[in-house]
Order: structure tokens, then C-alpha cells, then sequence
């Protein structure tokens, strides 16, 4: 055999072995369900982005998509079976901002966010909004912290409530105390619902939120939002005349909560591209959009690389401002 035949035989033989190793084994992925793990209980935010996303994928990529709620823990318990799940592409998970800034408030959390997940896509974002009352004091965020001041400084500074100590909106109020250094009562509750329905009434002054936890409220004119904390303003409904942080001289307190999708670290790449080009495919589905509207999602995908660079920086960012406001683990 000449020598040329000889290196190319030998190429080809190399070739047809590697790919008996790699082609294969994920050739028809996928042939089996899809679990997609929300780590939290059915009926919000994340669950309807979940189960909109999951029922427009089992359309078109081959196999279901099986929503899987498993809550407890402030989202770790899911979060870390999607990190000891086999890698095959068969278990994913919904990540958000609480698992940025967990690293920050746990002390000992059982999964690392960088290292034990493959980023697939982002999924996309929403402001928070800060809710007050109805009453005159609150008619723009500029009188609500005049008003805020002068209490604080009669020795009755009013309360933002909060969903617990290391939640996003805990740290908000936080951030926004230690940025306008008005001592705030922060006052903890079980979560968005019951902490509005209070701002609705009265009882606390105002409490930071997703559009969605506040929609049902607001459309009842029974609260006011005041502020949305992204460096522009928000074009959707009940949001466009909002002002957003800038306008009231708070640069650097912007908070976007953010819903991403990961898969177990060292998933192959072949699978994490395909799976990430049937997320944004169903992202980009009127019939998602139209669902998901509601919420106040802006869809926003990205590369895995991108996601992967993003979710360091969060990581990053939550740890400093839980040094500022001296928020220590748990």
C-alpha cells in the first residue's frame, strides 16, 4: 500500500473509531422523556415559565418535556438532584437569581452554581417593582423616601416588608437603606402574596416584587408601583409611566431577576445545543410569548458561554452586596 493510501486509510480508520465512541450513544437524542426540575411548588413565576416552555419543546424536539416540581429548602433540594442526576440531558433545571445570591447568605450549600452545572440558555428577565399603598405620601418614589426620612427621623422609620432573610427582596430593601442611609424596619414574610396583600393594607410601607406577584393588586387598584429597578424604563402594561432607579438618583441598584436553564456538569456539548436551540425556539413561540406576557418576561437567550459568564458575574455581585449591607452566611 502506497504511503498516502496508507496515512489515509489509517485517518479514516481513526475516524470511523472515534465516532463509534461519540456518535452513537446520542445520535437519537432525545428517546425517552425530558424532565425539566423547578425547585420550587407549583404556580409561580418559574413553574408557568417551566410548563410553557416544557409544553411547546414536546412538540418538536422528539420526546416530552416533563415538568417536575420539587420544592424545600429555598430551592436547593431540586436544584441539587439536577446536580448528582447523570449527565445525559435527560434532567435539567429552571436556575434564577435566588441561586446567585444563595452562595452569599448559605453557609453551606450542597451544589456549587459554576462548577456542578452545563448553562444552556438564559431563559430571560424581569424588573422588580417597588410597591407602595395608595396613600398620598406615595404618589412617586421621590415623596415616598421624603416622607420615609422625616418618620426616621422622629425615631419611626416605616417597614419594607421582605420574603425572608437572603431573598432578593430582602437584600433590595437592604440596599436601598444603606444607598439613601434611611434606617428601614425591614419586616420579614412568607413570601410576595402575603407581603403585598399588607402593603395593600397599610400595615407595612412598601415591598420589592416581580410584576407578576403584583398584578392581581395592582390591576385592583389597591397598590401603586413606584420604581422599577433597571436602568430604563419598562414597556408593559401598568408599567409605562414608572420611573426607573436612574430618574431617582440611584445608579448601581439595578436588579433584573432572571429565570436560565442549566443541565448536570459535563452533559456533551451535542446535547446542550440542541437543547439550547429548542429552548430559544419555544422562547420565540407566539403561543409562549402569549403565555408568559402576563408575567412581565422579557425573553432573552444567549450561548452557553454567555449564560456561563453571566451567572459568574451575579455570583460575583451578590457577594459584594452582601458585604455591604453586612448580610453574613447562615
Amino acid at each position: 500500500m502506497p504511503t498516502m493510501n496508507r496515512r489515509a486509510f489509517a485517518a479514516s480508520g481513526s475516524a470511523a473509531l472515534l465516532a463509534s465512541f461519540v456518535s452513537p450513544a446520542w445520535a437519537a437524542y432525545p428517546d425517552k422523556p425530558v424532565k425539566l426540575v423547578v425547585p420550587w411548588a407549583a404556580g409561580g413565576s418559574t413553574d408557568a415559565i417551566a410548563r410553557a416552555m416544557a409544553q411547546r419543546m414536546s412538540q418538536t424536539i422528539g420526546s416530552p418535556v416533563i415538568v417536575d416540581n420539587r420544592p424545600g429548602a429555598a430551592g436547593m433540594i431540586g436544584t441539587d438532584a439536577v446536580a448528582k442526576a447523570a449527565p445525559d440531558g435527560y434532567t435539567l433545571a429552571i436556575v434564577e437569581l435566588p441561586h446567585a445570591i444563595a452562595p452569599a447568605v448559605t453557609a453551606k450549600l450542597p451544589y456549587d452554581l459554576l462548577r456542578d452545572f452545563t448553562p444552556v440558555t438564559m431563559i430571560g428577565t424581569s424588573a422588580l417593582v417597588f410597591f407602595a399603598g395608595m396613600g398620598d405620601d406615595s404618589k412617586d418614589f421621590k415623596t415616598f423616601l421624603k416622607t420615609a426620612a422625616a418618620a426616621a427621623a422622629k425615631g419611626s422609620p416605616p417597614a419594607i416588608a421582605h420574603s425572608g432573610a437572603g431573598t432578593v427582596s430582602h437584600l433590595a430593601g437592604e440596599l436601598l437603606a444603606s444607598r439613601t442611609k434611611i434606617p428601614f424596619n425591614m419586616v420579614p414574610y412568607r413570601g410576595s402574596a402575603p407581603a403585598l396583600t399588607d402593603v395593600a393594607a397599610g400595615t407595612v410601607a412598601g415591598h420589592f416584587a416581580t410584576l407578576a406577584s403584583g398584578s392581581s393588586l395592582l390591576g385592583a387598584n389597591r397598590i401603586r408601583p413606584l420604581l422599577v429597578t433597571s436602568a430604563q424604563r419598562v414597556n408593559l402594561p401598568g408599567l409605562q409611566n414608572v420611573p426607573a432607579l436612574a430618574e431617582n438618583g440611584l445608579r448601581g441598584l439595578e436588579i433584573d431577576q432572571w429565570w436560565a436553564l442549566v443541565a448536570p456538569a459535563t452533559t456533551p456539548l451535542d446535547v446542550i445545543e440542541k437543547l439550547r436551540r429548542e429552548a430559544i425556539a419555544a422562547l420565540e413561540h407566539p403561543s409562549v410569548k402569549e403565555r408568559l406576557s402576563v408575567l412581565g418576561v422579557q425573553m432573552k437567550g444567549s450561548t452557553p458561554a454567555e449564560l456561563r459568564a453571566f451567572l459568574r458575574s451575579e455570583a460575583e455581585r451578590w457577594q459584594k452586596a452582601a458585604h455591604e449591607i453586612g448580610l453574613q452566611p447562615q
